[in-house]
C-alpha cells in the first residue's frame, strides 16, 4: 500500500504534525506534498486535492482521507498490529476521549498561542480562558496517566495516537514558556525527545532558515 500526505508548513501546521505522527506510529513510509499556508494560491492548491481546503489530507488506496482524526482512525484500522491506541479497553476509551476533547476544544489556547516551532517567548499575560484551557490540559494528561495500564513516559505508557494529538500542545506550552507542574513538564520533555517529533521539528526549523 502507498501513502501520500498533504500538509501545511511544518513550522506552523499543528494538524499536519498530528497526521505525520500517526503515520510514524503506524510504521508506514509515506511521501508528502507541502503546501505553504496563508499564500494567495493556498486554497486553490488545497482544493486540487480535497473540497475541505484544509490539511492534513491522506491519499491512499481508498481515496482521500481528510482530517487528522479520520486519518488516525483509518491507520488504526489498516494497521492493527501497530497498536496505535492502547490495547486495554478502558485505557483505549480514555485515549479516544482525550483526543476527541483536543480535536474539538481548547479554542482559547489555540487562538492566543498559534503553533510556531521557532517561538521562544512568553505572552505578556495569560488571559483567564487560556489559563483555564491549560489547567484542563494538565488535568487531562494526569487522567490519561492514571488510566494507563503500562509504564512509560508517554500519556499511556507507550507512544500512541494520544501523543500524536497532544504533541502540538506540548510545543505550545514550551515555546510560550508556560509554567506547568513537574509531571506535565516531564511529559513535554518526552515529546521533545521523541524521534518522530524531532524529525518534524528539524524540518520545520529548516523551513524558517530557508
Amino acid at each position: 500500500m502507498s501513502y501520500h500526505l498533504i500538509i501545511g508548513d511544518k513550522l506552523y501546521s499543528s494538524w499536519s504534525l498530528r497526521g505525520a505522527l500517526a503515520l510514524e506510529l503506524a510504521g508506514q513510509a509515506y511521501s508528502e506534498t507541502l503546501i505553504k499556508l496563508n499564500q494567495a494560491d493556498t486554497r486553490a492548491r488545497l482544493l486540487a486535492f480535497s473540497a475541505t481546503g484544509k490539511v492534513p489530507l491522506l491519499q491512499c488506496e481508498h481515496g482521500i482521507i481528510a482530517d487528522s482524526l479520520a486519518i488516525a482512525e483509518y491507520l488504526n484500522e489498516r494497521h492493527p498490529e501497530a497498536n496505535l491506541w492502547p490495547t486495554d479497553v478502558a485505557a483505549r476509551a480514555q485515549a479516544r476521549s482525550a483526543c476527541a476533547q483536543m480535536h474539538s476544544g481548547f479554542f482559547a489556547l489555540r487562538g492566543a498561542m498559534p503553533f510556531d516551532l521557532s517561538r521562544d517567548e512568553a505572552l505578556a499575560s495569560l488571559p483567564l480562558d487560556v489559563q483555564q484551557d491549560i489547567d484542563r490540559i494538565v488535568a487531562l494528561w494526569a487522567e490519561c496517566r492514571l488510566a494507563a495500564k503500562v509504564s512509560g513516559p508517554f500519556l499511556f505508557g507507550a507512544p500512541s495516537l494520544a501523543d500524536a494529538f497532544f504533541a502540538p500542545v506540548a510545543v505550545r506550552l514550551r515555546t510560550y514558556r508556560v509554567a506547568v507542574p513537574a509531571e506535565a513538564a516531564a511529559y513535554i520533555e518526552t515529546i521533545y525527545q521523541w524521534p518522530a517529533f524531532q524529525a518534524w521539528q528539524k524540518a520545520g526549523l529548516a523551513e524558517r532558515a530557508g
